[in-house]
């Protein structure tokens, strides 16, 4: 299991937008978050504004009035535009100034950068370009099991103080559910250690399958689903460079096939959109997505309170894991058998990384 040491970072290091691999579509938020006020947020070290114009337009746009460099975070959401704060320049979704006050005349250089964005399956994504004029080469991922009317679900956002790779490392290796997470998802860590694991993959992606048979069903299963006793466990996991789609859950031990694509029992599709902030922190966007079989709000309202109890615990973890990386400096990590799936995807990141630099 061959791969680069993870190596500690400079926090206080200057981090271009080319440190991240371009060309690529990044998760920018939730539709549910672009509300009646306009939205500041940092992405591979662009501080930008996102909003929503009265028509139903997307918008993301370089947090910096031209004029006297307002972030236009601080300013009011109208329905053409975004007004600043402090002299009330408006800009549209373009970027281009639609207004001064006071003066009628509007200057051709008076705009800002705008983003290209887009809203799919209340997904917002953002392109990250290495030529800033050029169109994105494809559309975004789609992501239907927010939009197929099969689940019901729900998410949020995470702030993380550390490196988004740390993030991919601890979602590619579900080994650590039975240590980490014993009150919620977890169950007998040495079944979770020793579970049955394929890995596959191209050069973009990375598929982590693990499967655990005739085990016991953790708290939150047990909880959500009416099992009968023991249950037979499966873990999907599906690396992509912007998110990752993780789908567990169970039947009733010997009931069915846990690789059967039409399977029955308790499903959990997690969509988690791991995007980069800065080289060391970074916004985590997940999505919980579940069957119940009865008393449908509060078997989802189980779960997203379950998830995030999850991911409470995982934020705690890797926040401790990096700041002992930077507290003890670069140092080489040893490699263990579950560490296949996360070494993948780095070497995905660091010929894209290398391929962007020639």
């Amino acid at each position: 299991m061959s791969g680069q040491p993870i190596k500690s970072f400079d926090p206080q290091a200057e981090q271009p937008v080319a440190s991240f691999p371009l060309d690529q579509w990044y998760v920018a938020g939730f539709a549910w978050e672009l509300t009646e006020k306009p939205l500041a947020r940092t992405l591979l070290n662009q501080p930008l504004v996102l909003f929503r114009t009265a028509a139903g337009e997307v918008a993301a746009l370089e947090d910096r009035c031209c004029h006297r460099a307002l972030p236009l975070s601080l300013g009011i959401l109208e329905a053409d535009g975004l007004r600043c704060g402090y002299h009330g320049l408006l800009f549209g979704p373009s970027g281009r100034c639609l207004e001064i006050p006071g003066q009628l005349k509007v200057p051709g250089k008076a705009r800002v950068r705008a983003f290209t964005v887009r809203e799919r399956d209340q997904i917002l994504w953002i392109w990250f370009g290495r030529d800033e004029q050029a169109p994105p080469s494809e559309e975004p991922p789609a992501y239907p099991h927010h939009s197929s009317g099969q689940y019901l679900f729900g998410g949020d956002v995470y702030h993380y103080d550390a490196p988004w790779q740390l993030i991919h490392d601890n979602l590619l290796d579900l080994s650590h559910l039975g240590y980490v997470h014993l009150r919620t998802i977890g169950g007998n860590a040495r079944i979770h250690m020793n579970a049955q694991m394929q890995v596959s993959g191209d050069e973009s992606s990375v598929k982590v399958v693990r499967y655990m048979l005739d085990s016991e069903p953790p708290p939150t299963y047990s909880a959500a689903f009416p099992f009968k006793e023991r249950i037979d466990r499966w873990q999907e996991i599906e690396f992509n460079l912007s998110h990752l789609k993780i789908w567990t859950g169970a039947v009733d031990a010997g009931s069915e096939a846990v690789d059967d694509p039409q399977r029955g029992g308790f499903h959990m599709r997690g969509f988690h959109g791991i995007t980069p902030e800065t080289a060391t922190s970074c916004h985590y966007f997940w999505s919980m997505a579940t069957n119940p079989v009865s008393n449908p709000d509060e078997t989802l309202r189980t779960v997203l309170d379950q998830t995030k109890q999850t991911f409470d615990e995982d934020k705690q973890i890797i926040e401790a894991q990096y700041a002992n990386m930077l507290r003890f400096g670069e140092q080489p990590m040893v490699d263990i058998h579950v560490d296949v799936g996360p070494n993948r995807a780095r070497r995905i990141i660091e010929r894209l990384l290398k391929d962007y630099q020639r």
